[in-house]
C-alpha cells in the first residue's frame, strides 16, 4: 500500500500537466474564431482581376481589426470593438462572397461590394442580419430567388443597380417593411412590378430594365424618371395605359364626339360674336385645350413644359352676361395701359395648369403677348386687402423678379396678369426631354441661375421683413428665364392672400421638414426650398416630393443627394448633361455644399438666407488653382435629414 502510494504521488504532476492541457484545448475549442480570423478567411475566398490582393494586404498588419469605433483595417466598419460593416468598393475585386463566413459575425449590419467585378447568381444573403446591401456595378447574372430576401425584416436599402439580373423582381423584396431606398436600374428585370409598402419608402429606382405592364398605385407618386427605360411599362407618371375598347364602346365614343362637335360649332359661332356682351367674369370657352394639358401634364405649371407641345387656340375670351363691368387695375405705371375688353377679344392660348389654376396666354390686338392666370384659391380675402397687396407687389421692381401688370378682383376669381417669358422655366429646360443633339444648361448658365435666384429671394426678404414666407412657393417651375438666361421669380409673395388650407395642401413651403413636424414654418424655410433647387439644378433630377399633395412629403431629392455622398460621392450626383465642367467641379462642389447646408433637416442648425446667399455670390465658373477642394467631400457637409437619426445611419456605409 505504502508502495502504490509513493507511485501515485510521484505521477501526480504529469497527471495534473495533463488535465492543464486539456483544459486550454476545451477553452480554445469555447472561444472560437475572432473576428479578425473570421475576415481573413473571407479574403481568401476574393482575388482580383490582376490577380493579387493588394487592396485588402493590411489585413495582415494589425491583430485585430476595429479598436472601439476606429478601423484598423481597409474596408471595415467599426462600433465598440464590432465590426458592423464592410465596405470595399472600387477594389477590382472577384471570386465568390463567402456569405456563410460573413454570417459568423455578429455585428454585421452594413455590406457594400460597389464597383467590382463579382459575377454568377445573387449571393445568399438572407443568411445575413443587414440593414444596409449595397452590390451595384457587378456583373451578376440570372434571377433573384422569389424568397431571397425573406426574414430581412430590418433591411432599408437594397442598391443592385447595374448588373445583369433578369427574371422578376423577387416578391420578398417588395414585402419589406421598412425598405428607405431600392435602385434597380440598368438590370433586365422582367414582368409586373409588385406592390411595394410606401411607409418609409423615399428613393426608388426600376429605369432601364424590360418591366411591363401598369405602375402599381403605390408608386405612381415617384418621379417618371424612376421608370424610363421600360418600353412596357405605363400608367401615371407615364403614360396612359391603353385598353381594349369595344365595338359598342366605339360607337358610345362616336356618338358624344358627334354631339361635342356640333356643341363645339355653336360655341365657336358665339366667340365671333361674344364682344358685344357685358363681363364682370372673363370665361374661357375653349376648354378642350385646357382639357388636353391637365390630361398630359397632371398638376404641373404652365411653365414646366414646352412651349410647342400645345398649339394655339383658335377661340378667344368671351365675356358672360352681367350688368356690372369690372376694372383691369394696373399697378406698373410703366406699361402701356390696355382695357379689359382689349384683353377680352385677345386670342387664347392655354398654357397649362398648376395647382393654384389655369394658365393662358392672350396675344393682345396692339401686339405684346401677355399671360393671364387664374386663381379660384383666394376667396378668403376681402377686396381692399386684395388691392393692397397687389399695389405692393406692383411696386416691386429687381431684375430676378417677373414684374406684376395688372390685376382683376371678384370674390369667387382673380386675374393676375404679366408678361409672357418666351423661354419658359427652369423645369422646362431641366425636365422636358430635348431634340437629338440640343445641347443641355452648362455650369456657367446653372451658375448664373442660381444667382440671379439667390438675388431676387434676397430682395424679396428685405422688402418684405415682417412676412415669414416671402416666397413660398420656390420651385423650378416658378423660376422663368429671359433669352439671356436670367431668372425672373415668379409667383412669389401669395401666402398672405391664399386660403390657408390651399397653401397647406400645394404651396412648396408647406411640404418642408418643419411644416411636417409641427405644423409650422419659419423665415428658413424659404431657405429649404432654395436648397431644393440647387440640388435640382446640380443633379437634373426632379423633386417627386413636389408631386405628393399635403403633409408628410419627405424631402426625397435630399435625401437621395445625402445616400449618394456618403456612398459613391460626386460621380453620380451631378448631372451627365451639365456641359463645361471640367474647370469648374471645384465650384461645383461648393454649390452642393450649399445645397446641403440650406437642406438641413433642423430649421435650427439650418443656414439663414444671408449665409446662403454670400456663399452663392462667391462662386466662380473656374476652379481656383491653388484651393484645396477636399474638405468639401468629407462627410462634415452631409446632409442631416430626421432618417439620420435610425440606428443604421451610424456609419458611413449604411449612408
Amino acid at each position: 500500500m505504502a508502495k502504490e502510494a509513493a507511485t501515485n504521488h510521484n505521477s501526480h504532476p504529469t497527471t495534473i500537466l495533463l488535465m492543464l492541457l486539456a483544459a486550454c484545448f476545451v477553452v480554445a475549442t469555447c472561444r472560437g474564431e475572432t473576428d479578425a480570423e473570421k475576415l481573413l478567411k473571407f479574403r481568401n475566398s476574393l482575388t482580383t482581376s490582376n490577380g493579387g490582393d493588394s487592396a485588402l494586404k493590411d489585413w495582415e498588419e494589425s491583430p485585430t481589426p476595429c479598436t472601439n469605433d476606429t478601423q484598423n483595417w481597409t474596408g471595415v466598419r467599426c462600433s465598440r470593438g464590432i465590426v458592423i460593416g464592410l465596405r470595399l468598393e472600387n477594389m477590382n475585386l472577384m471570386g465568390m462572397i463567402d456569405v456563410d463566413t460573413l454570417s459568423r459575425l455578429p455585428g454585421l449590419r452594413s455590406l457594400s461590394f460597389i464597383n467590382n467585378s463579382f459575377d454568377g447568381p445573387m449571393p445568399s444573403v438572407g443568411k445575413l442580419t443587414l440593414r444596409a446591401l449595397y452590390l451595384s456595378l457587378n456583373k451578376f447574372t440570372g434571377e433573384i430567388p422569389s424568397d431571397a430576401f425573406a426574414g430581412m425584416d430590418q433591411l432599408k436599402k437594397v442598391h443592385l443597380a447595374r448588373n445583369h439580373f433578369s427574371g422578376q423582381i423577387p416578391k420578398s423584396l417588395a414585402g419589406l417593411q421598412k425598405l428607405l431606398q431600392l435602385n434597380l436600374e440598368g438590370n433586365s428585370f422582367q414582368a409586373k412590378i409588385p406592390d411595394f409598402p410606401l411607409a418609409h419608402l423615399t428613393l426608388l429606382n426600376l429605369s432601364y430594365n424590360q418591366l411591363v405592364g401598369r405602375i402599381p398605385d403605390t408608386l405612381s407618386n415617384f418621379d417618371a424618371t424612376s421608370f424610363q427605360g421600360n418600353k412596357g411599362l405605363c400608367g401615371k407618371p407615364l403614360e396612359a395605359c391603353k385598353s381594349s375598347i369595344s365595338k359598342k364602346t366605339i360607337l358610345i365614343i362616336c356618338t358624344v364626339a358627334g354631339a361635342t362637335l356640333a356643341l363645339a360649332a355653336i360655341v365657336a359661332f358665339s366667340c365671333t360674336r361674344g364682344n358685344n356682351s357685358k363681363t364682370s367674369e372673363p370665361i374661357i370657352v375653349n376648354e378642350t385645350q385646357e382639357t388636353k394639358a391637365l390630361k398630359k401634364y397632371g398638376a404641373n405649371n404652365y411653365h414646366d413644359m414646352g412651349q410647342n407641345e400645345i398649339q394655339s387656340s383658335d377661340c378667344y375670351f368671351v365675356n358672360s352676361q352681367n350688368d356690372e363691368i369690372s376694372k383691369l387695375h394696373f399697378v406698373n405705371n410703366d406699361r402701356e395701359i390696355f382695357e379689359l375688353n382689349d384683353l377680352l377679344r385677345a386670342s387664347a392660348e392655354v398654357l397649362g395648369s398648376g395647382s393654384f389654376g389655369s394658365s393662358y396666354k392672350a396675344v393682345l390686338l396692339t401686339g405684346p403677348a401677355m399671360v393671364v392666370k387664374r386663381f379660384r384659391q383666394m376667396s378668403n380675402v376681402g377686396k381692399e386687402d386684395f388691392h393692397e397687396h397687389m399695389t405692393r407687389l406692383g411696386s416691386l421692381s429687381h431684375p430676378n423678379l417677373l414684374p406684376l401688370i395688372a390685376f382683376y378682383y371678384r370674390k369667387e376669381e382673380k386675374l393676375l396678369v404679366s408678361d409672357f417669358v418666351p423661354n419658359g422655366s427652369l423645369a422646362n429646360l431641366l425636365h422636358v426631354r430635348r431634340a437629338p443633339g440640343q445641347a443641355g444648361l452648362d455650369w456657367p448658365i446653372r451658375l448664373k441661375i442660381i444667382k440671379g435666384v439667390a438675388k431676387g429671394l434676397a430682395y424679396l426678404y428685405k422688402e418684405f421683413p415682417g412676412v415669414t414666407l416671402p416666397h413660398g412657393h420656390l420651385k423650378s417651375s416658378n423660376v422663368l428665364l429671359d433669352n439671356a438666361y436670367e431668372p425672373l421669380l415668379t409667383d412669389y409673395a401669395l401666402v398672405p392672400i391664399v386660403n390657408k388650407e390651399h397653401a397647406q395642401l400645394h404651396m412648396v413651403a408647406y411640404k418642408s421638414p418643419e411644416f411636417n413636424q409641427t405644423d409650422g414654418v419659419t423665415r428658413k424655410t424659404d431657405v429649404w426650398s432654395l436648397g431644393i433647387l440647387i440640388l435640382e439644378l446640380l443633379t437634373g433630377k426632379f423633386p417627386a416630393n413636389y408631386l405628393a399633395q399635403g403633409k408628410g412629403a419627405n424631402a426625397d431629392l435630399a435625401t437621395w443627394v445625402n445616400s449618394v455622398v456618403r456612398e459613391e460621392w460626386t460621380g453620380e450626383v451631378f448631372d451627365k448633361d451639365m456641359r463645361g465642367t471640367k474647370s469648374g467641379e471645384g465650384e461645383m462642389l461648393k454649390l452642393l455644399k450649399i445645397g446641403m447646408c440650406c437642406c438641413e433637416w433642423n430649421a435650427e442648425r439650418r443656414w439663414d438666407l444671408r449665409e446662403a446667399v454670400e456663399k452663392i455670390m462667391e462662386l466662380k465658373e473656374r476652379d481656383n488653382d491653388n484651393e484645396d477642394y477636399s474638405s468639401y467631400a468629407s462627410e462634415d457637409y452631409v446632409y442631416s435629414s430626421r432618417a439620420m437619426t435610425d440606428e443604421d445611419f451610424s456609419f458611413s456605409v449604411a449612408g
